[in-house]
């Protein structure tokens, strides 16, 4: 199975997550279909130790999403930061924690400023080597980028509920958010968790 080849905390999955298409017809397009893109490679992990807070963090972010019920909106609509040192905490002491991890390249647009020197040195290295080196080494939590996250607190014995579920926006659709809520309920269920409750605001669900 790819889930145990890869460990017990993560799963390479080279499956095709395609946004849902609409209905194309070749009359539409000169006679020609349009050819689908590439299937998007993606990481699931488990594995609380994959989270960088400084990455979650840009991630919150990019996904304007806040920690809070009722968080403070700028005018402009933005939720309010993150705090850090609260983001560790709620880390820590969470049941499951689910990150998801894609190539670099599959994100143009998602540069956070946080960035370490091995991702720097490894883009240097795909500089040199192309598209050969983007297709031999293999994707990892260290080397991908971090592009949606979702955790549990329950009671370690009864009930649990999910909270923070995120995707980046150019990436939402593809169904990534509701592989992060399956990952979460199964390892839920494995520990004899049955009672399982979601909170999320309007746009969320």
């Amino acid at each position: 199975m790819a889930v145990a080849a890869a460990g017990v905390h993560g799963a390479h999955l080279p499956i095709k997550l395609w946004p849902s298409p609409t209905k194309i017809t070749a009359a539409n397009h000169g006679g020609k279909r349009r050819p689908r893109p590439p299937p998007l490679p993606i990481f699931i992990s488990t594995n609380p130790n994959d989270i960088n807070p400084h990455r979650l963090t840009d991630l919150y972010g990019l996904c304007n999403h806040s920690c809070h019920r009722f968080p403070a909106v700028s005018p402009d609509g933005r939720a309010e930061p993150v705090d850090m040192a609260k983001l560790r905490i709620a880390l820590s002491h969470s049941s499951v924690v689910v990150s998801v991890f894609t190539k670099a390249e599959a994100v143009p647009s998602y540069s956070p400023p946080h960035s370490s020197d091995s991702s720097s040195e490894v883009s240097d290295l795909m500089g040199l080597g192309g598209e050969w080196f983007r297709r031999v080494v293999p994707l990892t939590p260290s080397n991908g980028r971090l592009v949606g996250f979702g955790r549990a607190v329950g009671d370690c014995g009864l009930t649990a509920s999910i909270y923070d579920v995120m995707v980046i926006p150019s990436l939402r659709g593809m169904g990534i958010g509701r592989m992060i809520v399956r990952r979460i309920i199964r390892v839920l269920t494995s520990r004899g968790i049955y009672d399982i409750a979601a909170l999320c605001s309007d746009e969320e669900r």
